[in-house]
């Protein structure tokens, strides 16, 4: 599998890359349509950082501080010990499984310092799930944060042949950068003392203590950086291959694009595992040399607590969080008036909650649209003139296109189509998987387009707005849910016989995951819709667990046997709005 991105001729940072045609008349007029994207590997972020702010503090958990200084050294210190005593190589894919803390970026940036791939994985996700992960990336190591290791252990094939499964587990314990009483009590997981042992462990602390020092850094800016996993209609998640360049992209567009600078403090509470909170919430901070303060978890009183007591700028937050964060009765007693921006995507923000926002802090809500296979964004609203339920418009050398999904061709403004970007942000390809590679590109004017599987329209002034989606995929509280993914895994449990996974409404979540289901008749004993819902969250990451469960003594089907989920879906979808 290649790991450089395409020939020159189709490299999306190329001159070829953007028209005039393409910017909106409303583009921010202190910003230039193109941006140059750094030579370099992710990694001299930080080392420059390091060298203009040694003593500034990068993260904040809890009160305690990591210095640029103390990140950058530890996080070469994670890296020898990666090539050193877990035999990373370059190019290897080292996995990432832990919530939102110091350990999660250092880790991020030791693999990187390895020259290494880092494979962030979603600290819902269950040992089923893990597995898949394991086998389909290659990857030997893996960090892993205590409160997860039991997830993880069984799948550690310690004194089996070289490349078969996990053989070392890093393993992280948060309480280790609680160094100072906290202006707030952390939760109980994160104040929690070592209390991990097994095979294949090293302890982080260790890590650190064993001074190891690294090799050479010889990663290039077209070289792998970050592979995300996301689904799709076939079911098992795919490697979204970035190399460093693609993840510059975002990481210094939305500096660029928002304005930040250097004596910024943000609230860091998306997850990191995922592209919008790895790139907003740690890449583009780094790169700037701003301060963050790390929440694990979402938390209402905790997030407000922060805001007041550090005197924060602004935050990334998806509609739910702020949904949760205004609906607090004791909003009013928090001190917000620091806040100078908001921003965030991965779902619609309702009308009602953007104005009780504005209300409350003054702000716009600023949304986005990206993907995994994009590292981020690829269209924000321009902050001096955004828009409601819009997706923004391209950012910086990304020629978007709104084209037939049938016959592809292009669609005039006002009327829907698929989404097409050709950007220096988009993707090399899915990991080790050349056909739905294959499917997920096309070429257009000797460029290399991804279709991206929404449908939008683009109004007079280049905003763009989701209309519909051609993938079949569940919105859930911002979290993508694949069904084909969430079938398989049902499929494992001995009742069921046949199962669609459709999508229901939901007032807090916007979406939620429910399953149809038909029972085996064949096995013994009897199952209800509570025995499926509790074991389906045993046995997958809770988003993505069906919270509705409906029997049913068929599943309609077409003439070739393959069951009509568009037909249940849409029969749910008339049921809600008859009920």
């Amino acid at each position: 599998m290649p790991t450089s991105v395409p020939t020159p001729s189709e490299n999306p940072s190329s001159s070829s890359a953007f028209s005039p045609r393409l910017v909106s008349p409303h583009w921010p007029a202190h910003l230039s349509p193109r941006l140059s994207i750094p030579e370099t590997n992710l990694f001299y972020n930080a080392e420059v950082s390091a060298a203009r702010y040694p003593d500034k503090p990068f993260i904040i958990f809890y009160d305690t501080v990591v210095t640029f200084a103390q990140f950058k050294d530890e996080a070469e210190r994670v890296a020898g010990y990666l090539q050193q005593e877990c035999g990373v190589e370059a190019g290897d894919r080292v996995l990432l499984y832990m919530q939102n803390s110091p350990q999660w970026v250092i880790a991020y940036y030791g693999i990187l310092r390895a020259n290494a791939v880092v494979v962030p994985v979603n600290p819902m996700n269950l040992t089923e799930e893990l597995s898949h992960y394991v086998e389909d990336s290659g990857a030997t190591t893996a960090f892993v944060a205590q409160d997860l290791y039991a997830r993880i252990a069984p799948l550690v094939r310690e004194g089996e042949g070289e490349g078969e499964g996990l053989k070392h587990l890093l393993v992280a314990t948060y309480s280790d950068y609680l160094k100072r009483e906290p202006y707030a009590p952390p939760p109980e997981f994160v104040s929690a003392p070592r209390s991990v042992d097994g095979p294949g462990v090293a302890h982080w602390a260790d890590v650190l203590d064993a001074g190891c020092v690294p090799g050479a850094l010889t990663a290039g800016p077209d070289d792998l950086c970050v592979m995300p996993y996301t689904s799709g209609t076939t079911g098992k998640p795919k490697g979204c291959m970035h190399t460093h360049r693609s993840v510059m992209a975002t990481a210094v567009g939305g500096c660029n694009w928002f304005g930040s600078n250097q004596d910024a403090i943000q609230l860091s509470v998306l997850p990191l595992f995922h592209v919008t909170g790895m790139q907003g919430g740690m890449n583009s901070p780094i790169y700037n040399g701003s301060t963050v303060l790390l929440l694990p978890r979402w938390d209402r009183d905790a997030a407000a607590r922060a805001i007041e007591h550090y005197r924060i700028n602004g935050w990334q937050a998806i509609s739910t969080m702020v949904v949760d964060f205004i609906s607090n009765p004791r909003i009013d007693e928090y001190d917000l008036s620091s806040l100078a921006w908001m921003r965030g995507g991965g779902a619609t923000m309702p009308d009602a909650v953007a104005k009780k926002l504005k209300d409350l802090t003054g702000l716009d809500f600023v949304e986005g649209y990206g993907m995994s296979e994009t590292m981020a964004g690829t269209h924000i609203n321009p902050p001096q003139r955004p828009k409601p339920q819009c997706l923004g418009i391209p950012v910086f050398d990304v020629d978007s296109r709104v084209v037939d999904p049938i016959t592809l061709e292009e669609m005039p403004p006002g009327e829907s189509g698929e989404l097409i970007m050709h950007a220096p942000q988009v993707m090399l390809g899915y990991w080790r998987n050349p056909e739905a590679t294959r499917e997920a590109f096309i070429e257009r004017d000797g460029k290399r387009f991804l279709r991206t599987g929404d449908l939008v329209r683009r109004d007079e002034e280049g905003y763009y707005f989701m209309t519909d989606r051609l993938k079949r995929m569940i919105n859930a509280a911002g979290f993508k849910v694949w069904p084909a993914e969430v079938e398989a895994l049902m499929y494992r449990h001995p009742a069921i016989k046949e199962v669609c996974i459709i999508g229901s409404q939901d007032p807090r979540r916007g979406e939620t995951v429910k399953a149809v289901v038909v029972l085996d008749p064949t096995q013994p004993g009897r199952v209800n819709e509570d025995d499926i819902i509790a074991w389906a969250h045993e046995n997958m990451a809770a988003y993505k667990a069906p919270r509705i469960v409906q029997f049913v003594e068929t599943l309609p089907k077409s003439g070739s046997g393959k069951i009509l989920w568009r037909k249940l879906q849409e029969d749910e979808i008339e049921a809600r709005r008859n009920a």
